[in-house]
Parts: C-alpha cells; sequence; structure tokens
C-alpha cells in the first residue's frame, strides 16, 4: 500500500489540543471562542459528540485562520471525508487505521493516531502520522512515555492524552512530553462559556509557567 503522509504537525505556540467531547453546534461559538482568546491553538470536537460536523464547520468559519480545528475519535474513511467537507484539518484518532490514516494523508491534515506500544508507535509513523497520542497517557505515565520515545524519531512530536491536566505538565516537562490533548480538565457537557474560559486562562498560565 503506497503511504500519503500527513501534513506536518505545524508550529503552534502552545502545545495544547482543547477536546470538546459532548459539545453542542448552539455552543460552539462561545466555547470555541472562549478558548482561542485565552491562547489555546488547536480544538477537538469528537465524532460521538452530538452532530459533530455542524460544531466542526462553524468552528473553522470563525476561528479556522489563526486555530487548527478538526475532529477526534476518527474511526472510517468516510468520517475522514466528512472531515474534510466540513473544513476540518486535524485528525486525531484512538487507534491506528491504515486506511483512515491513508485518507487523511489524500486530504493532507495533520493527524495524531492513539498509540500506547513501540509497536503501535511504529506502525503510526509507517502510516505517515504527523504525530503520536500515547492513550490513556495516566496508564503509562511521564517516564513509561519517555522509555517508548527513545526509540522514536527525535523530531516526532509526542502527546500525552487521557488523564492529564495542568498539574501533570511539570512532570511530563522533565520527561520530554510538550503536548497534551486536554479533555475534562477544560471541558465537560453542560459547561458555560464562562467557565470554560476560566479553565483555559488557568492552564495557558500553568503551561506558560513551565514551557514558557
Amino acid at each position: 500500500m503506497s503511504i500519503e503522509k500527513s501534513a506536518p504537525w505545524p508550529d503552534l505556540k502552545r502545545g495544547l489540543v482543547a477536546i470538546l467531547r459532548g459539545v453542542k453546534p448552539d455552543e460552539i461559538d462561545e466555547i470555541a471562542s472562549a478558548l482561542v482568546e485565552a491562547g489555546f491553538g488547536a480544538l477537538e470536537i469528537p465524532l460521538n459528540s452530538p452532530d459533530p460536523f455542524t460544531s466542526i464547520k462553524k468552528a473553522v468559519l470563525a476561528h479556522g485562520n489563526n486555530c487548527l480545528i478538526g475532529a477526534g475519535t476518527v474511526l472510517t474513511e468516510r468520517n475522514v471525508d466528512q472531515l474534510a467537507e466540513s473544513g476540518g484539518r486535524l485528525l486525531v484518532s484512538p487507534n491506528i487505521n491504515a486506511d483512515v490514516m491513508k485518507r487523511a494523508g489524500h486530504h493532507k491534515m495533520v493527524t495524531m493516531p492513539g498509540v500506547f506500544t513501540a509497536t503501535d508507535a511504529f506502525q503510526a509513523i509507517d502510516c505517515g502520522a504527523s504525530g503520536l497520542k500515547f492513550f490513556p497517557a495516566s496508564v503509562l505515565g511521564p517516564a513509561g512515555i519517555k522509555a517508548i520515545m527513545a526509540v522514536l524519531p527525535p523530531d516526532l512530536p509526542v502527546g500525552a492524552v487521557g488523564g492529564v491536566a495542568e498539574d501533570d505538565f511539570a512532570d511530563y516537562g522533565k520527561n520530554g512530553i510538550s503536548v497534551f490533548g486536554l479533555g475534562s480538565s477544560i471541558y465537560k457537557p453542560g459547561m458555560s462559556a464562562s467557565e470554560v474560559s476560566q479553565r483555559a486562562i488557568k492552564t495557558i498560565a500553568a503551561y506558560d509557567a513551565v514551557f514558557g
């Protein structure tokens, strides 16, 4: 199978991806604005959210020029095409599916498939991934991820996702990890834009204190 590589991981000011699982289309405008204004440069709307492609399209229209926006829990080639039709450029998945990755490469998306082992990581690299999402990061821990990173290409972006919040940044940073996907510590269904803004500002300050 020929490989269509994903787009390179962008040079984001901060390695932070806000995961908005459960967000609704009538909420996305205010919540996305709160996150972008706080300093987030990447937003992920998982496909098990209500009408996710509508939310993605709205977020892209409002912030696509200055924020990397896309979908999580992308499992099928059709999902990839729908994401492209919505204008999304970021594809995050919990697994590695060669057909999904090839389709994402066709659309020149930025991809971060989920991995847990060295075998997973090299499979994702072989599929042309832009970066890797170690998930669930809380199980491996900073030291576990660092151990696997020792055999990976040194310039490959590595993200920690799952059970990670701002209080964990320092421990991960000491182990060479500076990209994070943040879910419930940033957003839970039903939260107001004001609540999200407060959490986002706190998170940005914590990140900058470690990596700034």
